[in-house]
């Protein structure tokens, strides 16, 4: 489980928030249960490198506010419009017993063992995240998909994921599907034989020699030949003796 260092934040101006940021820290509040909200702030550079981290707002943080420590979730990260560096942050305190709703991502295992992706199937991937409703304390850190053995035109659906007693899709009353493995779009084909190939080349050799023997034949009685229509010079006339 990944923790973080937090101190107690008294601000009450705007002008204070953004002191806090230049100084290389990030606004924070902690909410839920019965305890009132906690304003904190943490070190921008550690918020980082746990946001960089695969599946932050899915798993649970030791928030260690002045020495005492409290288990929390990341419920939202908000991030400057420009420079894209967080700029606040909201921690959901976890109680035991208490159930929540979290995006828990999908993961795929053992590719190379489908044959269906071996014949050059596409895998169609529904849902990266699947919305589960569940105690604080049984959040999976995701859905895990075997891919071994699957082929062409197989589906996986909510039901195929074995989930705790506990824990529940917050879509009811359908099995919705996550992903599908379909056939490709684009179909390779088929090489043609060696005897085929030859027999074409054949034929278009044939039909080569046959246009150059019409070619080279004769002319025959009636067709124009260059001049023919050319009519005769017409004679003149002897002179009359005087």
């Amino acid at each position: 489980m990944n923790s973080l260092e937090a101190k107690i934040r008294d601000n009450k101006t705007k002008g204070q928030l953004n002191a806090i940021r230049n100084d290389g820290s990030v606004p924070g509040i902690i909410y839920g249960g019965k305890d009132q909200n906690q304003k904190v702030s943490i070190s921008k550079k550690l918020l980082k490198t746990l946001i960089e981290k695969e599946n932050f707002l899915s798993n649970i943080i030791t928030l260690n506010v002045d020495g005492k420590s409290q288990n929390v979730l990341p419920r939202e990260v908000k991030y400057h419009i420009i420079s894209d560096e967080p700029t606040h942050v909201d921690f959901l305190r976890v109680l035991p017993g208490v159930k929540i709703k979290i995006e828990v991502p999908v993961n795929f295992i053992n590719h190379e063992k489908s044959p269906g992706l071996k014949r050059g199937g596409v895998l169609n991937i529904v849902r990266r995240k699947v919305e589960l409703k569940c105690p604080s304390e049984k959040i999976p850190e995701s859905i895990t998909l075997d891919l071994d053995g699957i082929d062409i035109g197989s589906s996986f659906k909510i039901s195929s994921v074995k989930l705790d007693a506990e824990v529940t899709p917050t879509i009811q009353g359908r099995d919705f599907v996550i992903a599908t493995l379909a056939a490709p779009t684009v179909m390779k084909e088929p090489e043609k034989p060696a005897e085929a190939e030859a027999a074409e080349g054949e034929e278009g050799a044939e039909g080569t020699e046959a246009a150059a023997a019409e070619g080279d034949k004769p002319a025959v009685e009636g067709d124009k030949k260059e001049g023919d229509d050319k009519k005769p010079a017409d004679k003149k006339a002897p002179e009359e003796k005087k």
